[in-house]
């Protein structure tokens, strides 16, 4: 490996470290946050302090060179109407790289990650949504929705294991006919495996600088017949992510699941 390449990745697992050291000191200041905020201007708070750490990683991301972000299709997203934003999700960062550009995002997260050290507090603060149990956070999800928000929920549940996509939840369809709100699908594209499902944490990435794009795909009306639009919008991500570069990786993993 060249020198240079070298240093890339160095500096790209330094911008991870630096991803640690962000979320563990807003951890330090949302502690406090929940205690003694009530629920209005604590989850302002929340989310403003999580955009700007995720912003500041963001930007180390490029500056080091490690990777080439298209993440301008976000912009559009800024002063719209409320939806259920549902991206695929081929990586680990792809929520803090959206959560990054609009404050508004409330993202639906595991449950364990609420009682995470670096994530937990801050997700709290931010009011952001348990993914358990799945009446709750219907429920949740739905209130934020009335309020003029954004709610970021994987329609695949985790991140993708088999090309192009992951068997499709219902949980999307489900909130946005109760919400009555439309669901804006959100195209990520990238061709490195690196933090993908499966990728270890320390192992180097296979080739830098990574490619990431994200672009707007179709919005949809507010369903009627959940099964039927679930089934739907899962046919349209693969038709969308037939070509993506993600696919050469996925398909050629040691015991990869069959698409």
């Amino acid at each position: 490996m060249r020198l240079r390449q070298v240093a890339s990745v160095l500096t790209l697992y330094a911008s991870l470290t630096l991803l640690g050291v962000i979320c563990l000191s807003w951890t330090v200041l949302a502690l406090p946050g929940l205690l003694l905020l009530p629920a209005r201007p604590g989850r302002w708070f929340g989310r403003m302090g999580i955009l700007v750490g995720f912003r500041l990683y963001v930007w180390s991301l490029g500056w080091v060179g490690g990777y080439r972000l298209d993440l301008r299709a976000l912009r559009a997203l800024r002063s719209g109407p409320p939806l259920v934003l549902a991206p695929n999700h081929p990586t680990l960062i792809d929520a803090q790289l959206i959560i990054a550009h609009e404050p508004r995002v409330a993202c639906v997260m595991k449950s364990a990650l609420m009682n995470n050290l670096f994530l937990g507090a801050g997700a709290r603060l931010a009011r952001y949504i348990r993914s358990e149990p799945p009446r709750r956070m219907i429920h949740e999800a739905v209130a934020e929705l009335r309020q003029g928000g954004i709610v970021l929920l994987f329609p695949e549940g985790t991140r993708t294991r088999r090309a192009p996509i992951n068997a499709l939840q219902a949980g999307v369809g489900i909130i946005a006919k109760d919400a009555g709100v439309a669901v804006q699908t959100l195209i990520i594209e990238t061709d490195s495996p690196f933090l993908s499902k499966g990728w270890p944490l320390f192992k180097a990435p296979p080739a830098l600088p990574i490619s990431y794009r994200m672009r707007l795909g179709r919005r949809f009306d507010p369903p009627t017949d959940v099964r039927a639009f679930v089934a739907e919008l899962e046919r349209y991500f693969r038709s969308e992510l037939e070509h993506a570069p993600q696919n050469h990786w996925l398909a050629s993993r040691p015991g990869a699941e069959p698409s």
